[in-house]
Formats: C-alpha cells, sequence, structure tokens
C-alpha cells in the first residue's frame, strides 16, 4: 500500500521500519528541520532529559552508544532517533521541513488526498494514499494560560512563553524568571536557569509527589516504577493473576509499601522542612504522568536559589515604573521578567477536517480510539503515539506492528460496536481514576505494560513467560521485544 506518515517522533520513526519492512510504500511528513518530535531541537528547553533511564527507553533493536548518560539529555536522544533513522535506511522517506496543511478522505472511502507546504521554499504540494498513520504525538500544541495584562507586559519588554518555546537567545542573566508549573519541565527549567536569574520563582496550583533518581541515593527507582511489580502496585481496568491478591487480600501489603515509598521521599527531599509536602497521597504519583525528581532542585529550593510558591496561581501580569510582576492569587506580588509556562499540551490534529474530528473524538473531545489506535468509524486511518506512558518508545513500536498486522488481513478484530463498548468502559475509568485529567483519552500511565500485553496479545505474539517473570523483578529490557518484530516479518514473508 502507499501509505503516509505524519510526524518523525519516536512513533513516527518506528511505524514507517516496520511498514517499510513489509513492502509498503511510506512517505514521512515533518514540519520540524530534523528528526526527533518533541526531543527536537527547536522544542527542548535548558535542563531537559529522559524520565527514563536510557536501557529502558530505547527501541527494541536499536540501543542506545554506550557512552551516553543514564538519564540522556534532549540533545542525546535526537542524535539517537537520527542514527535509528539512518540505520535503518528512512532518510529517502522522511520529508523535512513539510508540513501537512490538509488530509481529506477519498469520495469513495479507499484513501487520502494530502495537501502540505514546504516551509524552506513556500512550495505547496498534494498526493494520494491508501492509509494514513498520524503521529504528530499528544504534545501537539503548547497551552499557554491567558494571563490578564499579557500584552501590556510583553509591551513593556516582559517574555511570555511555554517552555517548548524556550527563547533559546535570549539571556536569563539579571532577569527575574518565573516558571508556571510543577512538572518535571518546570522543575528541570528552573534549576538550569537558577544560577544566573536574579530570581527563580516557581509558581504552583497544586503540588504532586515526585519521584528520586535513586531512593535514599542508593536505589535506582528503575527497581520500583519501571518493572511489571512497580506497574501491578497501581490497580488496572481488569485485574488479572498476582495483581488479584495485590489488589485484594494483599492489599494491606501493597498499601505498606506505598507508604514506605511516600515516607522515603518526604524524608529524602525534605519536603516537610521546605513547605512542599504535597497534600494528597504518594499513589496518586501515576494519575497521568510520573515526575522524577530534577536533580539539585530541592536543594536550591533550601539555598534559596529556587522559591516556590504552593497553592497559588497567577491572577494577572503587571508592568509599570517599579518594574514587571506577577501578581499570585495569593495576594502577592512577584518580580518577573520572563513568565515560562510548564503548563502542559493541547492534543490538536489540525489538518483533519471537522467531520472526521467529530468521529474519532467524543463530546468532552477525548480521543476515541480502539487499542489507543483505531478511530472506529473513520476507514483507512490509524494513530500511532497516543498512548504516552512511562515506555512511550515501545508503546509505539509495538503499535506499529498492530498496525501492521491490520493492513495485512490477519489481526482479528473486534465488531465496531465491541470496539466503541471498549473504548466507552476505557475513557469513563481513566476519567474516574485520573479526576479527568488523562490528556484527553491518550495516557496510559502508569499501565505501560499492560496495553502492550493487550496489544501483543492482538496480534498473536504475546512476551513469554520466564521473560515476563524477570520484568516482574527487574527493570524492561526493550531488546526482550525485538523478537516480535522478526516473528511478525517472517509471517508476511511466508504468506
Amino acid at each position: 500500500m502507499k501509505i503516509a506518515v505524519i510526524g518523525a517522533g519516536f512513533a513516527g520513526l518506528s511505524t514507517a521500519k516496520i511498514l517499510k519492512a513489509l513492502g509498503h510504500e511510506v512517505t514521512v511528513y515533518e514540519k520540524d528541520r530534523e528528526v526527533g518530535g518533541v526531543w527536537a531541537a527547536s522544542r527542548r528547553y535548558p535542563g531537559l532529559t529522559t524520565q527514563n533511564v536510557r536501557s529502558t527507553y530505547a527501541l527494541s533493536d536499536f540501543p542506545y552508544p554506550s557512552d551516553y548518560p543514564e538519564w540522556p539529555s534532549g540533545e542525546q536522544v535526537q542524535r539517537y532517533l537520527a542514527a535509528y533513522a539512518q540505520k535503518f535506511e528512512l532518510g529517502t522517506l522522511i520529508h523535512l521541513q513539510t508540513e501537512v496543511t490538509r488530509a481529506e478522505a477519498s469520495t469513495d472511502g479507499q484513501g487520502w488526498q494530502l495537501a502540505y507546504v514546504d516551509l524552506a521554499t513556500g512550495q505547496p504540494g498534494q498526493s494520494s494514499f491508501d492509509y494514513l498513520v498520524v503521529c504528530n504525538g499528544t504534545f501537539s500544541q503548547p497551552m499557554v494560560p491567558d494571563f490578564d495584562g499579557a500584552a501590556e507586559f510583553q509591551a513593556a519588554g516582559g517574555v511570555v512563553c511555554h517552555s517548548s518555546n524556550w527563547p533559546g537567545d535570549a539571556s536569563v542573566k539579571g532577569r527575574h524568571v518565573l516558571v508556571v508549573g510543577y512538572g518535571k519541565s518546570s522543575c528541570d527549567l528552573a534549576q538550569a536557569v537558577s544560577g544566573a536569574a536574579a530570581s527563580t520563582t516557581v509558581v504552583v496550583r497544586q503540588l504532586i509527589w515526585k519521584m528520586p533518581k535513586k531512593l535514599f541515593n542508593v536505589l535506582n527507582y528503575k527497581y520500583l516504577l519501571l518493572t511489571r511489580m512497580g506497574e501491578a502496585l497501581f490497580e488496572y481496568i481488569r485485574v488479572t493473576g498476582f495483581e488479584r491478591f495485590l489488589h485484594g487480600p494483599g492489599k494491606p501489603v501493597r498499601n505498606s509499601l506505598l507508604s514506605q515509598v511516600q515516607w522515603v521521599v518526604t524524608v529524602q527531599c525534605k519536603l516537610k522542612a521546605l513547605g512542599l509536602l504535597p497534600s494528597i497521597p504518594f499513589e496518586t504519583i501515576s494519575r497521568s504522568t510520573v515526575s522524577l525528581v530534577t536533580d539539585g532542585f530541592f536543594e536550591s529550593v533550601a539555598a534559596g536559589k529556587i522559591r516556590v510558591c504552593r497553592d497559588a496561581v497567577i491572577r494577572r501580569l503587571l508592568a509599570g515604573p517599579a518594574g514587571r510582576f506577577a501578581e499570585l492569587s495569593t495576594g502577592e506580588r512577584v518580580p518577573a521578567d520572563m513568565v515560562v509556562c510548564a503548563t502542559g499540551w493541547q492534543q490538536r490534529v489540525p489538518f483533519l477536517s471537522d467531520a472526521v474530528m467529530a468521529s474519532v473524538t467524543d463530546a468532552k473531545g477525548n480521543f476515541r480510539l480502539y487499542r489507543s489506535i483505531l478511530p472506529v468509524h473513520v476507514p483507512r486511518l490509524a494513530f500511532n503515539g497516543y498512548n504516552s506512558s512511562l515506555f512511550s518508545q515501545l508503546s509505539c513500536e509495538v503499535g506499529a506492528l498492530w498496525i501492521a498486522d491490520l493492513l495485512g488481513g490477519q489481526l482479528k478484530m473486534p465488531t465496531p460496536a465491541e470496539q466503541d463498548r471498549d473504548i466507552t468502559e476505557r475513557l469513563n475509568w481513566i476519567d474516574k481514576r485520573n479526576e479527568g485529567k488523562h490528556a484527553k483519552g491518550t495516557n496510559v500511565v502508569p499501565f505501560s505494560l499492560h496495553h502492550v500485553d493487550e496489544l501483543l496479545q492482538d496480534i498473536r505474539l504475546p512476551l513469554g513467560v520466564l521473560t515476563r517473570i524477570k520484568h516482574w523483578l527487574l527493570p524492561v529490557n526493550p531488546a526482550d521485544y525485538a523478537r516480535a518484530t522478526r516473528a511478525l516479518l517472517a509471517r508476511y514473508r511466508k504468506a
């Protein structure tokens, strides 16, 4: 088939690689100057690193260079993805600086017509395809709050931006920097600029729990959260096997373990002394994201280099003869020359028509995708990478195998009505569990491996029992999943 893939991050590249290996004619459109998605230079902020250790954040058949640190930088991840594209000869398939402006289904429902523009030359173009795979990522449009007084603040020389749109040529030396948010990106950025800025303030609506990279500076967190045991501590939509014990008769054991971890994190990070003890239980760390402690962040707070204003939001921005300020909901005025918003993302697919989006999403804007991939009522369209998790890259790669098996005609699918029921059940469960904070149905945290298992089961390539047992206590090794790709390719070569 002639297949268009939109986006060249983890999802787009792994999808292109697998579909190409199966003989499809693949074209990848990427509006950035380079591959990498969220790791591209245009979207990186100071201090950006991975949350996963490199051994768990690789694609199954392409490990990171051995000289990379345990937590690679954003630049290193981009270089890794560029090397992946080169290794599997994807370069000729990828059209960089090419933005898809419109994707319309053909009148007979048998394909797609894409309109695009070369951003370097302004030259428009059109192409027809048999199938479309959307891999533009769940972090597609930065979400910046609409602050009162922002226009006047910026007219007076103040800066308001999203963390992904960091003004790289702007110096923070001697300037007052205010960071909005308390996720990993906000703390990374605050720590990175605190040495040069006149002041660094972090404004937090609600404190969340953060996981140290090493508990008591000894036990790597990967042995707790990047294992099947760690995932099993949180109750999945359907509980099977040993998880029935953990969330049944053994629940006191499970609760005790989480309480012990909460105590360790509280003591290690000195949260009580710093006034940064969250008011929510530790198990909420997994509701929609898991945030690691930024190296040096709490030490900088203790030393007065970073100030955290908790339980507060910006009421308005001010600029006048006395300087530039942010007035908080607490009534305090904080000096602010730069307001950097690490406030999340809005998921947008601007090249799809309103009619298609109405079929793909519900009234709340949640993406209704079976297995986080397939819209039930739009033919010849799939999404990959719409399953953000602790193992996003693995979810993308196995998602690509699922799409390949679907296109090959050997994937046994439930009826459309059964798919719709499954989607509704899952969205309702996620909504209740995450209190409405689940990235519009595109987030599977912390149930990364449950999701991957479901996809592999669908394509009749489940992980072996011994490997699953190994992953129960040891961090997941993506290389253990490479056999699934080899087996799927062999299946279709025989066919």
